[in-house]
């Protein structure tokens, strides 16, 4: 049995993904990885180097933390860095030094172009709101809360685990389930009684990990299949498309 929520009975906690489910800085995000990556290869192997790809994007990068993101991309291509601090400047040939020299991309994109959020989602966490459901952020960004507070969002959640707070507690990143464990925890829900809603392959597999009651994937660039493939108990396009009007 599902409800008018679209969510099956038992439910009684919805943990949300920031990038790609809540706002549109998911293209924003890939954007300010392609121009730091396609600088850094640029640099290193010259004009006839591999660019940075979608791909790469969604396999390596998306919904990682960011230091995870730089690990995991440059060991697909054969490319060991010290790893650094997480303080190194953007300049710094470090895994922390290109993670802060992306970061310093995406906050000039999000400076220039501003936050969207999606409508959909938003009218969807209402309801989820209406109907006395608790709400988690659940996200590998340190600037989640920035980002929440340009849409006027943050009131909308009860909890929020971001890069930020995971650092602070040790958590390690999506794909490993630890981050929506602690929003779970923290809600003081079980995670059998917990919905996880991601737009990532790497969200998916946390879901999974965790044990979660509902993981539904939110398909915004055509890759439904993996997202199931991955995890999901149901793909949207849209969270609109689940029900709920607040």
């Amino acid at each position: 049995m599902t409800t008018h929520l679209g969510l099956p009975d038992g439910i009684t906690a919805c943990l949300f993904d920031l990038d790609g489910v809540v706002t549109r800085t998911a293209v924003v995000h890939a954007a300010a990885w392609k121009a730091m990556f396609d600088a850094f290869l640029r640099e290193r192997d010259g004009t006839g180097f591999r660019p940075f790809t979608d791909s790469d994007y969604e396999r390596y990068v998306d919904g990682r933390p960011r230091a995870d993101g730089v690990r995991t991309f440059l060991a697909s291509r054969g490319i060991e860095l010290p790893e650094g601090a997480p303080d190194d400047p953007p300049e710094a040939q470090t895994v922390n030094g290109l993670g802060n020299r992306k970061n310093e991309a995406l906050l000039a994109k999000i400076r220039t172009d501003g936050v969207e959020p999606y409508e959909g989602s938003l009218r969807y966490l209402r309801a989820v709101r209406a109907a006395g459901l608790a709400t988690a952020i659940v996200s590998s960004s340190a600037n989640t809360r920035e980002v929440l507070r340009s849409i006027e969002a943050e009131r909308l959640f009860d909890v929020r685990i971001d890069g930020v707070v995971a650092r602070e507690r040790g958590l390690p990143g999506k794909p490993h389930p630890d981050t929506y464990l602690a929003a779970a925890r923290d809600l003081g829900v079980e995670p059998s009684h917990a919905a996880v809603f991601e737009d990532a392959l790497a969200g998916m597999e946390a879901g999974r990990a965790g044990h979660f009651g509902y993981v539904v994937g939110v398909d915004r660039v055509g890759q439904a299949d993996a997202l199931q493939a991955h995890g999901a108990d149901r793909v949207v396009k849209d969270l609109a498309e689940l029900g709920g009007e607040a």
